[in-house]
């Protein structure tokens, strides 16, 4: 029997999308960790490098609701092939910049060009029935997690430090070229997917944060949303000073470290995710992964051994994977189908504001409280977050 021509479309977009997505996050992923020495080439001294990273946070905090609104206004390919092609650009910008500052205002384009992630989860949930959402969102957090595993790679592979700026043009071009292939893709092989607008005016945009602030389950949905990526992207830009510390790990054990969480952490999102979702629900499938989070920060903080360490931090990543997709299905499917995009974009902006102070409040927990203190306040802070993610769970039973 033949597959019907609407789900053929359907998984058809599902590929082009995934890849996309994979493509994109590879050329961010390519660059991350070559900034602190694109930034030692420019003389920066270490409060500058660092904004080099929070610049480009800053960028996608203002540029998520953006681009969500007028994903859901406009269209989801238009939206995408004008961020995607400029966020390569500003790549290019990069590769040529002269000074540091300049360097910060490429770096602040790039992010604001890409906080467009709410556009491919609102497109993903416009061809996606809501009870599977979960598990293509689940998909979409693999091709991420793919896209951070290979794209560090190959910008080791290419980058040249002792040429200095000029040894880092290659890869920083590698990153803009995987940027033009995904707005070349998009082109080519996206369909517009966005839902036919309600007629009259849209609402303004504070009035939409006010009614989702409001909502029962967006609300919640928001809190726990920030509470975890604050407390993970802590934990991530701590991680390696820690392992030092307690290890005395270098780079090629936290590089490895890395390597096998992101291959675990795309498992958990592309196949265990939707297994889960589909016979337990959202709510139950978030709540235990904040428990499996929560267990991991005690285990890691704990550990009289590396080997313990890394059940531990398994643990955390086995929980986030299978909380995220969770967390987005949830909004997608208490917003109505023409504001997707914007709903989607204001909880992104959410998260890239909890990836600004996260790394921040880390760093200052580990230098001036205890090298793993942000292990026991993350988890302290998890606690609260399942408290809220049971309340969904006896506000959305038909979800459980």
């Amino acid at each position: 029997m033949s597959t019907p021509a609407p789900l053929q479309d359907e998984r058809r977009a599902l590929v082009v999308l995934l890849s996309v997505i994979f493509l994109n996050i590879a050329g961010f992923g390519l660059v991350i960790p070559l900034l602190p020495f694109f930034g030692k080439a420019l003389d920066a001294p270490a409060w500058q490098i660092a904004i080099l990273f929070s610049a480009y946070s800053f960028g996608q905090f203002l540029g998520e609701p953006f681009w969500g609104r007028m994903s859901d206004r406009v269209g989801r390919r238009p939206v995408l092939m004008v961020t995607i092609a400029g966020g390569a650009l500003a790549y290019v910008a990069l590769a040529f910049a002269p000074t540091i500052w300049l360097a910060f205002a490429a770096r602040f384009v790039g992010g604001f060009l890409s906080g467009n992630i709410s556009t491919p989860q609102g497109a993903l949930a416009d061809i996606t029935r809501p009870e599977e959402r979960a598990s293509k969102m689940g998909l979409m957090g693999s091709a991420f997690s793919l896209g951070f595993m290979i794209g560090p790679a190959i910008g080791g592979l290419l980058a040249h430090p002792e040429l200095g700026t000029l040894g880092f043009q290659i890869p920083l071009f590698a990153a803009a070229g995987f940027g033009l292939a995904s707005a070349l893709a998009v082109a080519v092989f996206v369909r517009e997917s966005r839902p036919e607008p309600k007629s009259g005016p849209r609402a303004p945009q504070i009035e939409v944060l006010r009614q989702a602030l409001a909502h029962p389950v967006i609300a919640r949905v928001m809190i726990i949303s920030f509470i975890t990526v604050a407390g993970f992207a802590g934990i991530e830009a701590t991680y390696g000073l820690w392992t030092e510390h307690r290890f005395g790990w270098g780079p090629r054990e936290i590089g490895f470290a890395f390597m096998g969480i992101g291959v675990l952490g795309a498992y958990c999102q592309a196949i265990l995710t939707g297994r889960l979702v589909r016979r337990h629900g959202e709510p139950k499938v978030l709540t235990a992964g904040l428990v499996a989070m929560w267990f991991g920060m005690g285990f890691q903080f704990l550990s009289p051994t590396w080997h313990v360490a890394m059940i531990g931090f398994a643990f955390v990543c086995f929980g986030q994977s299978i909380c995220f997709p969770c967390l987005t299905a949830l909004i997608s499917q208490a917003t109505p189908p023409d504001r997707q995009g914007e709903t989607l974009g204001i909880n992104m902006s959410n998260m890239a504001l909890a990836r600004i102070g996260g790394p921040v409040f880390a760093g200052q927990l580990f230098s001036l409280v205890n090298p793993g203190a942000a292990f026991v306040v993350t988890a302290i802070l998890i606690m609260p977050a399942t408290a809220l993610a049971l309340q969904i769970l006896r506000k959305a039973p038909s979800a459980a």
